[in-house]
């Protein structure tokens, strides 16, 4: 009998988000980095859970990295494999089935990442969808006058706020498709399509789930603001949201069906969606994988008690959940937040004011940043990423918001325009 601990192949996570390879430590899973080509990995300086390192450019060299794999799974077998980086999800699909791994298959993952193949099978299986229209060149952009605006364009494969755009009349629908279309070609070096589809009103929210075996488990609701455009800069996420009991099973059920809808059955899930009228839910996306690089695992674990990513890692190596699959949401222990320091402009950071402050803080866990003076942010709608992440812990999720409004005047980054000798 083999008791030797299961390993999982994790795709391009970065060391310096802890969550998930806590989870790992504590359920007893060794993990084979592949770590992003641009990071440098420190042997010296890698997480407990970290057993080996694996080069691979997944982006470049596909057949190289699946080949890779192959190699490595002959001479020393690995249980699963998986990725909280929305780009590589479907490469780990591709991967998992070539190999023999648990996944939730290469069909399943174009539907999860593809955001004109997701509208359509959402659609077609009658849940909330907003009118769209797919573009396969900006030349067609005509076609999409026929909505009703504003509209919102979005790359097919982009990822956080990546070229999201919204267009208010049909005068500036050209030109901002043209801008989407080059900053896809420029910032992921090729342009698979747009998705324009009509403007959501109403307050966002994420969700946090786990599938095993076809039962969809709700972990979390969290409340994502009402952001209204042109460019949808994320901001606040705070769980638990706050709904009716009706508006929540609503939320459900939607989210429930969205995975049949794209065949996932097995796995994390981390879904954006917005309410209409406060109450219909219209899903924004849903993404085959533990969301927010882990911030995720830390808003269900510290609103649960629970271990979502750890079961997670479970079901990526065959096995299954402990913490979570009944089905049910989980009755809420606490709160938890993350404030998203945004951007607030744009050009050479000169230095980003109030984050050492908060170490210091008793509510306060984590001060993530990812952004530095000297790092150069390029004005929306090109994404050059957030500043920081504040991740704090709350008593109620009416704290969590009164201490997201200490931080809007708490927290800010000043620039120097690109260029200045200042």
């Amino acid at each position: 009998m083999n008791t030797s601990p299961p390993t999982v192949v994790l795709v391009y996570q970065r060391t310096t988000l802890p969550w998930v390879f806590d989870s790992a430590e504590r359920a007893g899973i060794r993990l084979v980095l592949v770590p992003r080509p641009d990071e440098d990995v420190a042997p010296d300086r890698l997480p407990p859970a970290v057993s080996d390192v694996l080069r691979l450019d997944v982006d470049r060299d596909r057949a190289g990295a699946l080949a890779a794999l192959r190699k490595l799974h002959e001479t020393t077998p690995f249980q699963g494999i998986c990725s909280l980086y929305d780009p590589a999800v479907p490469f780990v699909a591709e991967a998992a089935e070539l190999l023999g791994l648990p996944g939730i298959g290469r069909d399943a993952a174009l539907g999860a990442q593809d955001k004109r193949v997701m509208r359509e099978r959402l659609a077609t299986a009658g849940l909330n969808v907003p009118r769209f229209v797919r573009l396969e060149d900006p030349r067609g952009w005509e076609e999409a006058t026929r909505l009703d605006f504003p509209v919102v364009v979005k790359p097919a494969h982009g990822f956080s706020s990546l070229g999201v755009t919204k267009a208010d009349r049909p005068e500036r629908l050209k030109a901002v498709v043209d801008e989407v279309w080059q900053i896809c070609r420029a910032k992921l070096g090729r342009v698979e399509g747009l998705v324009v589809e009509e403007f959501l009103d109403g307050p966002e929210f994420a969700v946090e789930s786990l599938a095993h075996r076809g039962e969809v488990t709700v972990c979390t609701i969290g409340y994502k603001g009402e952001p209204e455009g042109p460019y949808f800069e994320e901001s606040v996420y705070r769980a638990p949201a706050l709904l009716p009991a009706a508006v929540e099973d609503a939320v459900r059920r939607e989210v429930t069906a969205a995975h049949t809808a794209l065949g996932i059955s097995d796995g994390p899930t981390h879904t954006e969606l917005r309410l209409r009228g406060g109450e219909r839910p219209y899903l924004l996306e849903l993404g085959a994988r533990i969301g927010g690089s882990g911030v995720s695992q830390y808003i269900v674990q510290h609103v649960t008690g629970r271990d979502f990513a750890a079961d997670a890692l479970r079901i990526a190596a065959g096995l299954s959940p402990l913490s979570f699959g009944d089905g049910r949401t989980p009755a809420a222990t606490g709160a938890a937040a993350n404030y998203i320091v945004p951007c607030g402009g744009s050009g050479r950071i000169e230095s980003v004011h109030g984050l050492a402050e908060l170490h210091d803080d008793p509510r306060v866990d984590h001060v993530v940043q990812m952004l530095f003076p000297g790092d150069v942010v390029r004005p929306y709608p090109d994404f050059t990423g957030y500043p920081a992440f504040v991740l704090s812990r709350h008593t109620t999720t009416a704290e969590a918001e009164e201490f997201h409004r200490t931080l809007e005047t708490a927290v800010s980054v000043e620039y120097t325009p690109e260029g200045s000798d200042r």
